[in-house]
């Protein structure tokens, strides 16, 4: 019986986080909502937020609840699923090997439109510090204007097909630690981001090259560190 209530729920809180009614950063309801709400003893709650981290689709803290993550992007079949931490630091490994080049390219290939979309992300991540969903959109988009301005299409086709699942979420997005180290961590990420745009701005391929492969080793460390503090 429990099995059955268990696949019920999960079933139901993976739809509202695939379908957006859960956003990326939002805080799940509380094991005592989810109880109430679904007639669910604990166990069943426990059970179904268990198989949908073991997913990918939510983060859990303890004493501070569960949250969604990004899904997969919905037209991303034959890609990994990135569901585990682990799979989290490998893929920035990946994408050390693979933006820095694009960013390189963006720099010598950018058009003044390419160059515009990538400031437009840039100002929209940078205007999101209270909002993780619209911060991971926006950090996507900046990712993904710089691919596209690689003028290298495989760039880009290979960003889109990993869709906003690339985009890792940090503990601190899920509103860790004080205001203060939240805004530290924030405006850090905002000013890697803006050192790319820079860089790119300026035609400076070897610029932008560095400044994208000190964001992913940042945006990595931050990751695995963030870890070490459950």
């Amino acid at each position: 019986m429990n099995r059955t209530l268990t696949a019920t729920l999960v079933a139901e809180l993976r739809a509202m986080i695939i379908d957006g009614t859960v956003a990326p950063g939002d805080k799940l309801p509380s094991e005592s909502e989810l109880i109430a709400r679904h007639g669910v003893s604990r166990t069943v709650v426990r059970e179904a937020i268990a198989r949908l981290q073991a997913e990918g689709l939510v983060q859990s803290r303890r004493g501070a609840g569960s949250f969604a993550l990004v899904p997969p992007a919905p037209d991303a079949a034959g890609t990994r699923p990135v569901r585990t931490l682990e799979d989290r630091l490998a893929l920035l490994e990946f994408r050390l090997g693979l933006e820095p080049q694009a960013a390189a390219l963006a720099a010598t290939r950018r058009s003044p439109t390419q160059l515009a979309a990538i400031a437009g992300a840039l100002a929209g991540f940078a205007a999101a510090i209270d909002n993780p969903a619209e911060a991971m959109r926006y950090d996507f988009e900046f990712h993904q204007a710089v691919a596209q301005a690689s003028g290298n299409a495989y760039y880009a086709e290979g960003l889109a097909r990993l869709g906003p699942t690339m985009i890792a979420m940090p503990r601190a997005r899920l509103g860790e630690g004080s205001p203060a180290y939240r805004e530290d961590f924030f405006a850090q990420s905002v000013h890697e981001h803006a050192s790319i745009h820079d860089a790119i701005a300026d035609a400076d391929p070897e610029g932008a090259a560095a400044a994208m492969r000190a964001h992913l080793a940042a945006s990595r460390r931050r990751l695995a560190g963030g870890a070490g503090r459950r």
